[in-house]
């Protein structure tokens, strides 16, 4: 049986690892309606310029969506260490910093396939759209 300082631990645990998931949930559809409205914008303007910003701030997104899910990861570690713990030493701590290297660093999460394929689709999208309204079929509508 668990007890309840431990029980209590794990969920304060879960509930951060939880608004990590949606903040990385949040960015995803953010970046996916800039794109779009972006995109909307350059069709109806014949201007390139609002397809060049996405190139600005699909970095900036993709990195914050590593970021969210490095942090979720570093707290799964922490819930998997807390779970296996003896119920003497729970002590609260929502330290999961030291859970740094491996899957849990930045890098590694922004290129984890859950997100880049995301990123890298949009990069095409937005070069593919940025061709088009170059080309002279574009130009001459």
């Amino acid at each position: 049986m668990m007890s309840e300082n431990k029980l209590k631990h794990l969920e304060f645990i879960h509930s951060t690892i939880n608004r990590m998931s949606t903040n990385s949930f949040l960015i995803k559809g953010w970046a996916v309606t800039l794109t779009s409205a972006l995109f909307a914008l350059a069709a109806k303007e014949s201007n390139i310029l609002f397809a060049l910003i996405i190139y600005l701030a699909i970095p900036i997104f993709w990195y914050m969506n590593g970021f969210f899910l490095m942090h979720e990861r570093r707290f799964r570690e922490l819930y998997n260490k807390v779970r296996t713990e003896n119920e003497n030493s729970i002590d609260f701590r929502m330290n999961a910093n030291i859970y740094n290297s491996g899957k849990c660093t930045l890098l590694s999460s922004m290129f984890s396939k859950s997100i880049w394929p995301l990123y890298i689709f949009i990069m095409i999208i937005t070069c593919l759209t940025i061709i088009f309204l170059n080309s002279p079929a574009a130009n001459s509508a």
